[in-house]
């Protein structure tokens, strides 16, 4: 409701609605007690008091109409109303009991009222109205019917509660702004640890994340590491017994085939090699490393992987490249990453090129296919951890990709455009790095 309030009378202030509230309930309060006294309880004629009290209530009920919906009833002539209000109050006295008529408290209620609206400027211009309302009055009675006595204690008492309403007043007001500025700070604060409870939440998401992919990682290490053993063991049987059959006398046409033979088995312990060396545990060792041979290898690993021959895989690598500081292991990883999710971003006949070249004491390597691109809403939330496009993908391979790069004191970032392909470039540093993350290496990659 307050914020309604405010929003419909732009000049309107919280204080100021506040004070509206409470002096629209004084005056209401007054009229009851007045309509009761002057048809209950009044020695004078209640006709032309109900007459008066008709004009009070007209006036409060605008007021209280003003408040519903927001305003302040005069709010920017404060000087009229007080007028208004000392013009209706001696009214009253005078049609009553002249200076000891009851409805000179009425006097009280609204210096209380315009110490709580308004400044204590107004509220001094208020009391001077009221105290020559009230002197007013004594002028207009009677001879017989003025008390000076009446007249110097009223106006005592008209200057007293000014005084202790204005200093009353004050104190609230410093109250509601020493509390104002407390709630303020203590948004704020709240604001804070919102923000840094969300940032350690996404740390330990990142945190889990790398735990997770290690743990995945290691078992398919084991996993193939197995197989490569188990599978090897029958082959080197296998390879012994046509040794064995090759030293016998045969005919031609059996000595080709089982050369054929020997071949495809030549060709399959090498896999079988290759992927020992790919489940062996990552290292960790700091050194000297060729970025071409990075790329070879992690082309090495990619060949077998589902799609990588009904596209073209192109590595543009000059032979001058400076060698860069950090884990071989990890950057295998990185490059493997990136040429796999260029891969599945790819149709049949797809063009995945890498290409590298020395810029401003850096290496800037690029990792570019033509295939469906990224939609820009995704971009953003491309490195996140558990962020995936694919079906089946974990959301993890850029996620790690990006926390390798950055281990290296280096960067990655995507240009991508829907439907014409995107390219990753990576920026690393010519000088030592420091400690590397040490992560498993990954068969797959998120896009």
């Amino acid at each position: 409701m307050l914020r309604l309030i405010l929003a419909t009378d732009p000049d309107a202030t919280r204080s100021d609605l506040a004070a509206e509230a409470v002096a629209v309930k004084i005056r209401w309060f007054g009229l009851v007690i007045g309509y009761l006294y002057a048809n209950f309880g009044s020695p004078a004629d209640p006709v032309p008091l109900d007459a008066l009290l008709a004009l009070g209530f007209a006036f409060t009920a605008l007021d209280t109409y003003h408040s519903w919906r927001g305003r302040v009833f005069l709010g920017r002539h404060p000087l009229l109303v007080s007028c208004m209000e000392a013009l209706f109050i001696g009214l009253l006295c005078h049609a009553d009991a002249g200076l000891e008529s009851p409805f000179r408290y009425y006097y009280i209620l609204s210096l209380i009222c315009a110490a709580i609206r308004h400044t204590p400027v107004v509220t001094g211009v208020t009391c001077g109205l009221d105290c020559l309302s009230y002197a007013a009055l004594f002028v207009a009675l009677p001879p017989e019917r003025r008390s000076v006595f009446a007249l110097l204690l009223g106006l005592i008492i008209l200057g007293w509660v000014t005084w202790a309403a204005v200093a009353l007043a004050r104190l609230l007001r410093r109250v509601g702004e020493q509390l104002s500025g407390l709630n303020s700070r203590l948004r704020e604060e709240q604001a804070r640890l919102e923000e840094r409870i969300a940032e350690r939440t996404r740390e330990l998401q990142a945190s889990q994340a790398q735990v997770l992919h290690q743990e995945k990682m290691a078992a398919f290490g084991l996993l193939a590491a197995g197989i490569a053993h188990e599978v090897g063991n029958p082959l080197t049987s296998i390879s012994t017994l046509i040794q064995m059959v090759e030293r016998r006398d045969l005919d031609p046409y059996t000595r080709e085939r089982l050369g054929l033979v020997t071949t495809q088995l030549t060709r399959i312990q090498g896999t079988l090699r290759e992927l020992v060396t790919f489940s062996r545990p990552a290292s960790s060792t700091h050194g000297r490393v060729c970025l071409k041979e990075i790329v070879d290898e992690a082309l090495g690993i990619a060949k077998y992987y589902t799609g990588v021959k009904t596209r073209v895989v192109q590595a543009d690598l000059p032979d001058n490249l400076p060698l860069l500081n950090g884990v071989r292991d990890q950057f295998v990883q990185v490059f493997l990453n990136l040429v796999l999710n260029a891969i599945d971003a790819t149709g049949k006949g797809g063009k995945v090129v890498i290409a590298a070249r020395v810029e401003d004491g850096r290496i800037v390597a690029t990792v570019e296919d033509d295939g469906h691109g990224i939609d820009p809403v995704d971009q953003g939330k491309l490195f996140t951890p558990y962020f995936t496009t694919k079906r089946h993908g974990t959301g993890l391979g850029l996620f790690v990709t990006q926390k390798l790069v950055a281990a290296h004191g280096g960067t990655v970032g995507c240009d991508s455009r829907p439907g014409e392909g995107t390219t990753f470039r990576l920026v690393f540093p010519l000088r030592p790095t420091s400690d590397a993350i040490a992560l498993p290496r990954t068969p797959t990659g998120i896009s």
